[in-house]
């Protein structure tokens, strides 16, 4: 209550003491053909906050409100190098001429943008957020040769991965395990599919619960792809990806500006591939026709469509024997392939405005829908017998359709109140989402009229027998509608030179209306939640950021699906997640930048049943991960880059919750030491060499603490070779030197074995 007495104070006593406004620096940016360049990044640098604009149609930015004294602007642009100039206040006939970078530096540049919209809403440098952040950029993407959200997050410290059962992304936050928490451009992406980035700039991490950004959900972090859209910079590539296991892969990426004031993008992805797994495989493909309006050097529009379909086996791995993964053969199938299979498609479409008033103030408007359909089947392992001889299989599906609709307005302005500098941001959100699940059990004709079981030897544990899948008496037959209404502001105060604060505070008005079909019987949720965010940053030197900070995020009993409400728990608080931070963050020589973060999150409000009453539940605090971040990218020399990532988590029940979760248990997929560090070498402008070492902890599949995932060290390795200004290639190898290894676990019989050496060869043109 007192943060958030002390955010309400200090918003309105901003929007009270408004001052008159500096002088402002305008100017142009060209070209060394002396023609305009749209689209780059202008940054001011002052004795206030550092602002930042996009350069419109005619390359020309304006700062509108300078502080007195010494200031200047870096610009900066994709396959430019960046010039900074100095920028006297009043001045309006800058001129900043960009040269085009050398290709080695085009070629190889890793990491984070310095600066970030997503955590604040507001265009911030990154060492300004008082927040554990990991970007990880297109180019990385493509030099690692990642093409999913578990390639992404091997080098983001404090993220895991679980199995998902074969047909889901399942990223480990902290300790949280999580389906719903991905967003695209910062609107809601939470349905359970497979995530490609054939259409993505970056990857952003956003770690810790921050509700007052994201709202419900985020109990351990988020994470957010922002797309490539239609600017005004041309840009024709295609890239061609053959390997191992018959992997192919082709994706474009077509930017055309047709005018000064209309921008045209199209990106896609073909891809059909096998694995090392007997009987697995997928098919994928998307598409993302994306459009930019110049209406004025002011206002900006952007509107973009995607149809994305994944279809592949559903794959839940090997099962577990006396406390350790069943030793087997990794590409041993347990279950049926030929019946089991995950189909999703997306449509999303969204559009954008912007524009930017002659008085600083800026409106954004983004509305988004999506429909997805998604369904998956599966026949998978369950516990082998004690001699080691057989194992059980049982199986089912389950269908999910879902439309989101969202709407997020915002407003952002710049100004003093006596030595106080703030960007203040108030916003709203709308959104809706109407959801159907249905799920079938698996029956086996072949054991008996009504066996869900079947009994297989392990050493042949591959099946054809028939299934027949039919709703059990438990399956769910449902129908959820979901809204939102939130209301938020935040002011990110500069203090002084060395001190900043960031605080915030966001409502939420939830309510899901729940309809179980099989029952006839409905349910409803009704939450109103406030959600603070306090953040205090000291700068001792312009480099360097530390911070303290504070947040919260909530829960819904819908749970993060929306599928889990019953008369038990319809009444019942939202859980709570409180996160408490610590960290620095250093931007080094040659754009190298450090960060270490500690952290304490406490999840609070689970349901415990009363031991003496199964009927009465009551609500605990019953879940504790403390830890340490540490990551590192950038270039050690002119011709090294790296970038690295340690995370050490410490995650315990506190509270016993269930048989299953004791307390003094080590939650899953959490392993205590976690290290991966990315080297690339250029030789020469034409050759450059890579090595990858990854290392993981031992981690228990479950919170029982029954199965044990050994801890493993994978090496990878790659090659480049830069032809020319439009023609490369490179060769990536995966497991460097075999390791034999378990990758992530969905419970204790649904084990995921480790990829043995595998090689991509990747190549690239532009054109």
């Amino acid at each position: 209550m007192r943060s958030m007495l002390l955010t309400i104070a200090c918003l309105f006593l901003s929007l009270l003491s408004v001052e008159a406004q500096p002088a402002g620096v305008s100017g142009v940016v060209v070209d060394g053909s002396g023609g305009s360049v749209p689209g780059a990044t202008v940054v001011l640098h002052s004795g206030g906050p550092e602002q930042r604009t996009v350069t419109d149609a005619s390359g020309g930015f304006t700062f509108d409100h300078v502080p007195p004294g010494p200031s200047s602007v870096t610009v900066t642009l994709d396959r430019f190098a960046p010039v900074t100039e100095p920028a006297d206040t009043g001045r309006s006939d800058l001129r900043i001429v960009l040269q085009p970078a050398p290709l080695s530096e085009d070629v190889v540049v890793l990491g984070a943008p310095e600066r970030i919209r997503t955590a604040t809403k507001t265009d911030t440098a990154l060492r300004d957020v008082p927040q554990a952040i990991s970007v990880v950029s297109k180019e990385t993407m493509d030099e690692l040769n990642m093409t999913s959200m578990a390639d992404v997050v091997r080098y983001v410290p404090g993220i895991g991965y679980a199995q998902g059962e074969g047909n889901r992304d399942t990223p480990v936050f902290r300790g949280n395990s999580s389906t719903s928490d991905f967003y695209v451009d910062g609107v809601r992406d939470d349905v359970q599919y497979y995530r490609d980035i054939y259409n993505i700039a970056r990857v952003e991490a956003l770690k810790g619960p921050n509700a007052m950004i994201f709202g419900r959900g985020g109990v351990g972090g988020v994470i957010n792809r922002v797309q490539r859209v239609a600017d005004w910079m041309p840009a024709r590539e295609l890239s061609l990806q053959l390997g191992s296991y018959d992997n192919r892969r082709v994706s474009t990426d077509l930017n055309h500006p047709l005018n000064s004031m209309v921008s045209l993008r199209l990106t896609g992805v073909y891809e059909n591939s096998d694995s090392y797994r007997s009987s697995v495989g997928l098919e994928r493909y998307g598409v993302n026709p994306t459009i930019a309006v110049s209406l004025s050097p002011n206002t900006v529009v952007q509107a973009g469509y995607e149809h994305f379909h994944d279809d592949r086996t559903a794959d839940r791995g090997v099962p577990s024997f006396q406390g350790l993964p069943l030793a087997a053969d990794p590409a041993t199938f347990f279950g049926n392939p030929d019946i089991s299979y995950a189909d999703a498609t997306v449509n999303s479409t969204f559009g954008m405005i912007e524009h930017r008033f002659a008085n600083g103030v800026t409106v954004r408007n983004r509305v988004s829908f999506a429909d997805y359909d998604k369904f998956y089947q599966n026949v998978y392992p369950g516990a082998v017998n004690p001699a080691g001889t057989t194992v059980s299989v049982s199986g089912y599906n389950n269908a999910t359709v879902r439309q989101n609709l969202f709407n997020q307005a915002d407003v952002t302005f710049q100004h003093r109140t006596g030595r106080f500098a703030h960007t203040v941001l108030a916003g709203m959100e709308l959104g809706r989402q109407e959801s159907d699940n249905f799920r079938s059990t698996a029956y086996f004709p072949s054991a008996g009229p009504s066996a869900t079981t079947l009994t297989l030897p392990v050493s042949n544990p591959t099946t054809s027998l028939p299934a027949e899948f039919r709703q059990s008496a438990t399956d769910a037959d449902n129908h959820g509608v979901a809204t939102v209404t939130a209301f938020y502001a935040q002011d990110q105060m500069s203090l002084s030179q060395h001190w900043q604060v960031v605080a915030g505070l966001r409502h939420d008005n939830f309510d899901v209306d729940f309809h179980n079909n099989r029952a006839a019987s409905d349910f409803a949720s009704h939450d109103n939640k406030f959600s603070p965010r306090l953040g205090v940053i000291f700068k001792p030197a312009v480099p360097v950021s530390i911070y303290g900070s504070y947040s919260l995020s909530f829960q819904p009993r819908a749970g993060e699906q929306l599928s889990s409400l019953s008369l038990t728990n319809q009444s019942l608080e939202p859980e709570k997640f409180r996160n408490y931070e610590v960290g620095v963050k250093w931007d080094l020589v040659r754009s190298t930048s450090l960060t270490v973060a500690a952290y304490d999150l406490e999840r609070g409000n689970i349901v415990v049943s009363d031991p003496n009453n199964p009927a009465v539940s009551f609500l605990v605090d019953g879940q504790r991960t403390r830890g340490v971040e540490v990551g590192v990218e950038g270039h050690v020399t002119a011709q090294w880059s790296v970038l690295g990532a340690y995370a050490y988590q410490d995650g315990k029940i506190t509270r016993s919750l269930s048989a299953t979760a004791p307390a003094g248990a080590a939650l899953a997929n959490l392993p205590k030491n976690s290290f991966s560090l990315w080297n690339r070498y250029n030789i020469s402008p034409v050759i450059g060499v890579g090595l990858g070492l990854i290392y993981r902890g031992d981690i228990f599949t479950a919170t029982d603490n029954t199965v044990i995932l050994p801890d493993y060290f994978r090496a990878d390795a790659a090659a480049f070779w830069t032809f020319n200004a439009r023609f490369g290639a490179q060769l990536n190898m995966e497991n460097l030197f075999g390791e034999d290894y378990y990758a992530f676990a969905n419970g204790n019989n649904n084990i995921t074995p480790g990829s043995p050496r595998a090689f991509r060869v990747g190549l690239m043109t532009r054109f």
